[in-house]
């Protein structure tokens, strides 16, 4: 079975929304067993629709459709694809008396053109929105399958799963299950991860092995396929093996989780808190920290001292620590780790200061970067970084760089 996701909606097109429905269809669609070969994205235009379908039924068996289910004018993709298959359009009763219903709780009027949300391939298997308004739908022909869902993730996710998914597994009967694995790495380039397992790639049949670059680190996707999930499982353990016994050094953990994750999961797992000093970072570390439920328990505060003076009153940076060495150096940041971990009762003190550009400071380029750790009953460590890139990149950088050394430390 092969399917296409074509994604209706100009805003698409514009980059005002970003098109997580396809990402989401995609994954579910894999566990499924069900091969998706092309996304497509297509305007607010019947004829730009009509010819995306034409195309989708020449290379696909089924063609899922996110978007366009609306009230307004310009919410057309049933109206097309009915007309694209003669068939007409007909009231679902129960819809109806569901948007109904959410009007007379609200309070508020209920416009003609809400009507339109009830309507319905003639002949299709009607999907219930139990968190909006307009309904999704099957419709099956000789050659084809043709499945409608609302745009708005909150709807069209909840209703995929709890009505789409066991119409399709029954329909079709599917056996073959297929799981990927996302292997997380940093401190290595993409290019230079791809030439230490280029042979593990080359010879790739099942599982596949694809490398991905994101934002200062490299992942890679393990996908197989086969009959039973545990064996696929099986296939993906041996080839995971076979990559960290490679570039293990650079590993860092699975799927979605980040490199902050990863650190607070395991500052919780030793019970250790942690103070911050940021003046290159100006607070992005705590931020990202504090971003994750139960940050509350490992942050115990900090500082964003950019000007020299907060250094030295706030964070007793010596006087003759400034004028001799400077702020962006060696010596700043292991004092700023160390005095912030006393300042706050923290077992770990961290700091970030350095250049972000695009100017120099004190002589030192852009990129020039000084990250100090102090763990308790353990000597200050400070690691010096060289990045490219623009002020933005640098100190997000910085951040995940932060967040890596820590990890090795404790």
């Amino acid at each position: 079975m092969h399917a296409e996701i074509i994604a209706v909606g100009s805003e698409l097109l514009l980059g005002q929304i970003v098109n997580t429905n396809a990402r989401f269809l995609s994954r579910t669609f894999a566990d499924m067993g069900i091969n998706v070969f092309y996304h497509t994205v297509v305007g607010d235009n019947a004829g730009r629709l009509k010819a995306a379908i034409e195309i989708a039924e020449n290379r696909a068996d089924m063609i899922i459709f996110t978007g366009g289910l609306g009230p307004t004018k310009d919410d057309l993709t049933k109206e097309t694809i009915a007309a694209h298959l003669q068939r007409p359009l007909v009231t679902d009763e129960r819809a109806m008396e569901s948007i109904e219903a959410y009007f007379k709780r609200v309070g508020r009027t209920m416009s003609e053109n809400n009507r339109k949300q009830a309507l319905v391939i003639e002949g299709s298997e009607v999907l219930p929105n139990d968190h909006g308004m307009a309904p999704g739908m099957i419709f099956s022909t000789e050659n084809h399958i043709y499945m409608l869902f609302p745009g708005p993730p909150k709807e069209m996710e909840p209703m995929f799963l709890t009505y789409a998914r066991p119409n399709i597994m029954n329909k079709l009967q599917v056996q073959e299950k297929i799981i990927s694995r996302v292997l997380r790495f940093f401190g290595i380039g993409e290019s230079q991860l791809e030439t230490e397992i280029d042979d593990l790639i080359d010879a790739q049949t099942n599982p596949t092995i694809a490398p991905l670059a994101g934002d200062g680190e490299v992942t890679l996707r393990i996908t197989a396929k086969h009959q039973s999930e545990a064996a696929a499982a099986q296939l993906i353990d041996d080839t995971e093996k076979l990559i960290l016994d490679r570039v293990g050094e650079y590993f860092y953990g699975y799927d979605e989780t980040s490199l902050m994750s990863e650190l607070a999961r395991l500052l919780k797992e030793k019970k250790l808190t942690i103070a911050a000093a940021e003046s290159l970072t100006g607070g992005m570390f705590e931020k990202e920290l504090t971003s994750i439920p139960g940050a509350g328990s490992l942050l115990m505060g900090g500082v964003v001292c950019y000007h020299p003076q907060v250094k030295q009153n706030v964070l007793h940076v010596k006087e003759e620590t400034i004028a001799h060495h400077g702020v962006v150096s060696t010596e700043c940041a292991a004092e700023l780790a160390e005095n912030v971990a006393s300042l706050m009762n923290a077992d770990i003190g961290i700091s970030f200061t350095g250049v972000a550009g695009p100017d120099e400071l004190e002589g030192k380029p852009a990129g020039t970067v000084f990250i100090g750790i102090k763990v308790k009953d353990r000597p200050v460590q400070v690691e010096e970084l060289k990045l490219a890139g623009n002020r933005t990149s640098i100190r997000i950088r910085t951040v995940q760089h932060g967040c890596n050394f820590l990890l090795k430390c404790i």
